[in-house]
């Protein structure tokens, strides 16, 4: 499971798949998983089969123009108890693998995951795939995963 920070503002969610393949994120994922969907689709498809699912820490989009890194690090936190009910709820047990997107993310949340006894695979924060971050993505979250003995 991957837990990323927010929807943005931009309204380019993960899971429209009337959305653009292309999108930072998403193609990131489709990167990791070896795979070139046709479509947004056909990539959402591919990625829930393959037992991949991706939360957000909160469903208020925080990159809005005007909330502060403070603002935006209180929601977070504010929204830090529907997150671990989401995750109650998507997950059989505590011991499935969460790998922790953005800086913010593992900063805020590292902690009180692993307090609630959750599976944190991040020794180290795993940058957000865009402005100039994708080769650093895709080379840390591939060592995420080998070190773990995780296979995509």
């Amino acid at each position: 499971m991957i837990i990323a920070e927010s929807p943005p503002v931009s309204g380019l969610y993960f899971y429209d798949a009337k959305g653009k393949s292309t999108e930072p994120l998403f193609s990131a994922l489709m990167k990791q998983l070896a795979f070139s969907p046709g479509s947004k689709e056909d990539g959402l498809k591919e990625f829930q089969r393959r037992g991949w699912i991706l939360v957000d820490a909160t469903y208020e989009p925080v990159n809005t123009p005007g909330i502060s890194n403070g603002d935006r690090d209180d929601i977070i936190q504010r929204d830090y108890p529907l997150l671990r009910a989401d995750l109650e709820g998507l997950l059989s047990d505590r011991s499935t693998p969460l790998i922790l997107i953005k800086a913010n993310i593992y900063r805020l949340l590292k902690h009180r995951l692993i307090e609630d006894t959750f599976n944190v695979l991040n020794d180290r924060s795993l940058p957000f795939p865009s402005t100039g971050h994708q080769t650093e993505f895709r080379n840390e979250f591939a060592a995420i995963l080998k070190s773990t003995g995780l296979v995509v």
